[in-house]
């Protein structure tokens, strides 16, 4: 059976319909028993034998190896005989062969399901590992990276709330008001903290060290623009925020809208420097001692930004090895924030 490649799709005849679009979800229909495919679903049968041939524009008949070099299709190649091994029947994100198509290539089907099926398992977006990949077009669709040496890496990447696990009850402890703090270089430093701002706020550290059980605490600039603005601290708002900016210059409002929605959202953040993160979150807790291992990693980022497949690999990497999941909060100073994580995925 050959079929004929124009205007973009390899049409095929005879009883292509039953053999390749009922049977086994290729392609879409065409009137009677004809069907169009994407050059990779040509690709796909030329390299398993169902079609003998694809027939270029010349009439020159193109075997797998010369109408793969003709279409260029390697990678698209890669991903789709992979979830075809599988066992997943999956379609071409094309305009007018399915709903949705924006950001994806393919779409792929429960298994045990197919195009006729009213039903989608993944919405799949295929790259490079030298590609860039827009952090706005990620969210609810699984990005599937072919190195350069052909190997498979499946990120699931979803659009979570700011609260993770938490109840999303909010502030869960109210602190005093107008508390003794003093602004330095890159912190500041509350010197008559009382025990429950550490211990049931869950904010700053114990400036004597981990050991101390009272004493001084000392606050991120974060944290301090934070409760400087709900008038715990005696230090004025915008002069805390100032000193941010100077310290790191207009991330640090960004950061601080993370902050505060994490915390309304009744998640405590804190550093994340340890693990190459802006925050860290405990999501489920009601006292200091319940504080177990922190479950997501925070970063932040500007709505514009682009992934380097092999840096998004890194961050997942190195999430998945502590146990947390990667979330990337995506603001702008005076804008709201789109959250995004993505984890490892085993279709």
């Amino acid at each position: 059976m050959q079929g004929t490649f124009e205007a973009g799709t390899v049409r095929v005849g005879d009883d292509a319909r039953q053999r390749f679009y009922d049977a086994r979800g290729y392609g879409r229909p065409l009137s009677g028993n004809r069907i169009e495919l994407a050059p990779v679903e040509a690709a796909h049968l030329l390299f398993r034998g169902d079609l003998d041939a694809v027939l270029g524009p010349d009439g020159d008949p193109l075997d797998f190896q010369t109408f793969l070099v003709a279409t260029d299709v390697a990678l698209e190649f890669v991903v789709y005989k992979d979830l075809r091994d599988r066992g997943f029947y999956l379609s071409p994100a094309r305009e007018g062969w399915v709903d949705d198509p924006d950001d994806a290539d393919f779409v792929v089907y429960p298994r045990g399901k197919g195009p006729a099926d009213d039903a989608v398992a993944h919405r799949v977006r295929v790259a490079g590992e030298r590609e860039t990949i827009a952090a706005a077009a990620l969210g609810d669709i699984v990005l599937a990276v072919v190195d350069e040496e052909g190997e498979l890496t499946y990120f699931e990447t979803g659009t979570p709330g700011a609260a993770g696990e938490a109840d999303g009850e909010g502030e869960r402890y109210d602190p005093p008001t107008d508390l003794d703090a003093a602004l330095l270089a890159d912190r500041a430093v509350v010197w008559d903290a009382p025990t429950d701002l550490h211990d049931r706020g869950f904010y700053g550290q114990r400036l004597h060290g981990r050991n101390a059980d009272a004493g001084p605490l000392q606050l991120s600039l974060v944290e301090a623009a934070y409760l400087a603005r709900r008038d715990a601290l005696a230090l004025d708002e915008p002069r805390v925020v100032e000193r941010g900016r100077q310290v790191e210059g207009e991330r640090f409002d960004r950061r601080l809208r993370t902050y505060a929605a994490l915390r309304a959202a009744g998640s405590v953040p804190k550093s994340g420097f340890k693990f190459g993160a802006d925050f860290r979150t405990y999501d489920s807790f009601t006292t200091l001692d319940e504080m177990d291992h922190s479950a997501r990693l925070i970063r932040v980022l500007s709505p514009d930004h682009t992934f380097l497949p092999r840096d998004l690999s890194l961050d997942v990497r190195l999430a998945g090895g502590v146990r947390k999941r990667m979330v990337f909060a995506l603001t702008d100073v005076n804008e709201g924030i789109d959250w995004l994580s993505v984890e490892r995925l085993t279709p």
